[in-house]
């Protein structure tokens, strides 16, 4: 029985925790797990010791030009963004482009944070013509749990925005799950997963990445949101 450190994304928290469960039950090895943003993942792979790591491709990318990761890359699989307003509040409609547009103006507040989906924001906002009216009223954090935390405790009308597999388990934060951007303007972000050479479990680390192409760990990220 080994311990295995395992540095991820938080966007696939929610499914890849429940894997990780299963893996520990199937072998009886130990998976301590870290969940970070991109940025966070990029500083800690110097400073921590890590033998998996589940990040993006292109930071994948970086960390393999950088030395820090190598060997095959498992998908683990790609989420999508989406809207939520804490639980009791008037729900905004999102079904269509312009409904969004519409809802995003009309609201006191907008949040979202400054990884992945919040870059992508950015760019969506300034591409539908509201970025300079959102600006004014718009709170951004470093990460989805300052996010989530914020909508939950608001009192007027928030909006905000982050992975869907992380706002379907903020539920019991009192959030509630308003529906994916629509399907033109949606962008999915990739999570892969791979190993460490310096780590040092590193038989374990690629039991556990065979594992997570198996049938049953699909199924359970599938569960969580996480299209496979």
């Amino acid at each position: 029985m080994a311990q295995l450190e395992l540095l991820s994304a938080g966007a696939v928290k929610p499914g890849l925790a429940n894997v990780i469960d299963a893996f520990q039950q199937a072998t009886g090895h130990q998976v301590n797990a870290t969940f970070a943003t991109a940025p966070e993942i990029r500083k800690r792979i110097g400073e921590a010791a890590a033998d998996v790591v589940v990040a993006p491709p292109q930071l994948l990318d970086d960390l393999v030009k950088a030395g820090k990761v190598g060997g095959e890359r498992f998908m683990v699989g790609r989420v999508g963004v989406g809207v939520m307003v804490r639980e009791g509040a008037p729900l905004p409609k999102v079904a269509t482009v312009d409904e969004l547009r519409q809802s995003l103006l009309e609201a006191d507040s907008v949040v979202y944070n400054h990884a992945s989906t919040g870059i992508y924001l950015e760019t969506l906002f300034a591409r539908l013509g509201i970025a300079a009216q959102l600006k004014t009223k718009t709170t951004r954090y470093p990460d989805a749990a300052a996010v989530l935390d914020h909508v939950s405790r608001g009192k007027t009308r928030e909006i905000g925005f982050g992975a869907t597999t992380v706002i379907v388990d903020g539920k019991s934060k009192g959030l509630i799950f308003v529906g994916p951007l629509p399907a033109e303007i949606q962008n999915y972000t990739a999570y892969a997963a791979m190993v460490t050479p310096a780590g040092a479990a590193r038989d374990v680390a690629r039991e556990f990445l065979n594992y997570l192409a198996k049938d049953a760990a699909k199924a359970i990220l599938a569960e969580a949101g996480i299209q496979t």
